[in-house]
C-alpha cells in the first residue's frame, strides 16, 4: 500500500496520496503535481481521484492540473459554489482504492461546506480522517477567512464538526491536516509530525473548551487575513491555468535584465546580509524560504516579476511563486550579483547596525527612529525596543507615510530577515537614510539590553 504526506516548505501545506492495487487518490494536491504523477507510478499505480477538503486561500491547489495529467475525477467541497471543474462530494459517499475505502464527512467551521474525508482500513474500521483545516495538531481551523462577519457563526459549525463529527470517530484515528506548524490557517498549530483523535482530544487546547458557547468565544475571533487569499480563493474555483510543469523563466543578461526592470518587480532572493552588500536598484528583498509567507503581502498578480537568486537555477524560487498562482515570471539574472557588478551596473546596498550600536542611541535626540515590523503577537508576547514604531511587514506598504519622512530609520524584527524586506520597501519609496539591526530583536535582548512590554507607539492602531 502506499500512504504518503507531501509538504511544501514555507506554506507548511500537507496534502496526502492514498494507493492500493493500481489506484490512487491524492488530497489537497498542489499546483505542481507532478509528485503524485511521480509517486504513484513509483508504486504501481494511476492517480484516479482527487479530492479537496475545502476552496482553499492560501495556495493554488493543483486539483485541474493533476487531472489533466491524469485523468482522474475531482471531487470538490461545496456545491453551493460555482466551481468550474469536478463534482462536490456529498457527505456519506465513498469510494474505492483497492482494498480500501473513504466517506466524505460534513465537517464545516472553516468554511460553510467543508469536508473531512475518512480512510478506512481494509476490514471497514476508521483508520486515518484527513481533515483540511478543520483540525490541526493542537489546534483547530480560522473561522474568519471566507467572511469575518460570520466569524461566530462558523465556529458553532465547527464546534459541531469537532466534537459531534470527528472525536467520535475513536482515539485510535490518525488525523491527517491539510496545514503543519506555521500555517496562517491555524494560529497555534503544535510541531507534532502527527497526531490523532485521542492526542488532540487530551491536548488540544481548544478541544478542552465546555460548552458550545464557550468555544464560540474562543474560536470565532478575527486575524490577520493576506490580501492575495481573494485571488486565490477565485483561482481555486474557476482552475488555475494548466502549466503542465513549471515555467521556466529565461535567464537574461545585466543589460537585458535592467531593460526589463522598467516594467517588472524585481525580487531578490538571497539572503539578508548578502541583499545588504549590493542589490539592483530599487529591488524588494524576500529570502527564499519567506516567499511563500510574504509574496501573498507585497506583490501583485498585474506585474511581471524578475529573480536575483543564487546560483543559476531558479526553479526553487519559481516553485513557490507559482504555489500562490504567481505566473508571471519574466526571467532571472544570469550570472546574479556578480554578472550584474562587472557589467559596470550601478548597485545599491543597506547599511546594518549591531545592537550594540543601536543602543548607543536609544534615548538620544540624534538617533534613528525604529521601525518594529513584526507581527502583534510578537509584540505583545516579546516586549519592543522603547520608543518603536510599530507597523506589521504586510501592512507597510499600505502605510509608508507613517515612517518618519526625514532622518535615519531603523528596521527590526525578530531577526532580522524581515528586517531587510522592510528596508528594500522603503528604499524603492525613496528613502535613503535606512539601517537594519542585525539578529533583530533577539540579538538584542542577547546583548541584555532592555525592552517595554507594553504596546509600541503605533499612530494608525484604532
Amino acid at each position: 500500500m502506499l500512504f504518503e504526506r507531501i509538504e511544501s516548505p514555507g506554506l507548511a501545506h500537507y496534502s496526502y496520496i492514498v494507493g492500493d492495487e493500481g489506484e490512487a487518490a491524492v488530497v489537497d494536491p498542489r499546483r505542481d503535481a507532478g509528485v503524485y504523477v511521480d509517486l504513484a507510478r513509483r508504486h504501481g499505480c494511476r492517480v484516479t481521484t482527487i479530492f479537496e477538503t475545502h476552496r482553499n486561500e492560501d495556495y493554488v491547489i493543483g486539483s485541474a492540473e493533476l487531472a489533466a495529467r491524469t485523468g482522474a475525477e475531482v471531487w470538490h467541497a461545496d456545491g453551493q459554489l460555482d466551481y468550474n471543474y469536478g463534482r462536490p462530494a456529498e457527505p456519506g459517499h465513498t469510494w474505492g482504492v483497492g482494498r480500501y475505502r473513504i466517506e466524505a464527512l460534513h465537517t464545516p467551521g472553516h468554511t460553510p461546506n467543508g469536508r473531512s474525508y475518512l480512510l478506512r482500513d481494509t476490514d471497514g474500521a476508521p483508520w486515518t480522517v484527513f481533515t483540511g483545516d478543520t483540525l490541526f495538531a493542537g489546534e483547530v481551523g480560522r473561522t474568519d477567512l471566507v467572511d469575518a462577519s460570520r466569524s461566530r457563526e462558523m465556529a458553532a459549525l465547527l464546534h459541531e464538526s469537532l466534537f459531534g463529527t470527528l472525536l467520535p470517530l475513536g482515539d485510535e484515528v490518525i488525523v491527517a491536516p491539510g496545514h503543519g506548524a506555521g500555517s496562517v490557517c491555524g494560529a497555534a498549530i503544535a510541531q507534532r509530525a502527527w497526531t490523532t483523535i485521542g492526542i488532540e482530544r487530551r491536548s488540544n487546547a481548544k478541544l478542552q473548551i465546555a460548552g458550545r458557547d464557550a468555544f464560540v468565544d474562543a474560536a470565532g475571533g478575527v486575524g490577520d487575513r493576506p490580501p492575495y487569499f481573494r485571488r486565490v480563493e477565485v483561482l481555486n474555483l474557476e482552475g488555475a491555468p494548466l502549466p503542465h510543469g513549471l515555467p521556466a523563466p529565461p535567464p537574461l543578461t545585466p543589460q537585458a535584465f535592467a531593460a526589463a526592470a522598467r516594467d517588472a518587480v524585481v525580487v531578490d532572493t538571497r539572503w539578508e546580509t548578502a541583499f545588504a552588500a549590493a542589490h539592483v536598484p530599487g529591488s524588494l528583498s524576500v529570502w527564499l524560504d519567506g516567499l511563500p509567507q510574504w509574496a501573498g503581502w507585497l506583490l501583485d498578480y498585474d506585474t511581471p516579476i524578475l529573480l536575483v537568486i543564487d546560483g543559476d537555477d531558479p526553479s526553487e524560487a519559481v516553485r513557490r511563486l507559482v504555489r500562490l498562482g504567481y505566473d508571471d515570471i519574466a526571467g532571472f539574472l544570469s550570472g546574479g550579483m556578480w554578472a550584474w557588478h562587472t557589467a559596470g551596473l550601478a548597485s545599491a546596498g543597506v547599511r546594518t547596525v549591531t545592537a550594540d550600536g543601536l543602543a548607543g542611541y536609544v534615548g538620544r535626540g540624534d538617533g534613528p527612529a525604529i521601525l518594529d515590523i513584526r507581527a502583534g503577537h510578537e509584540v505583545e508576547s516579546g516586549g519592543v525596543i522603547d520608543g518603536a514604531l510599530h507597523i506589521p511587514l504586510g501592512e507597510l506598504p499600505g502605510r509608508l507615510a507613517e515612517v518618519p519622512q526625514e532622518g535615519r530609520v531603523c528596521v527590526v524584527c525578530g531577526g532580522g530577515l524581515r528586517s531587510m524586506t522592510a528596508a528594500s520597501l522603503l528604499r524603492a519609496g525613496g528613502r535613503d537614510q535606512v539601517s537594519v539591526l542585525l539578529g533583530g530583536l533577539s540579538a538584542w535582548k542577547s546583548a541584555g539590553r532592555p525592552v517595554r512590554l507594553a504596546a509600541p507607539k503605533d499612530p494608525g492602531a484604532t
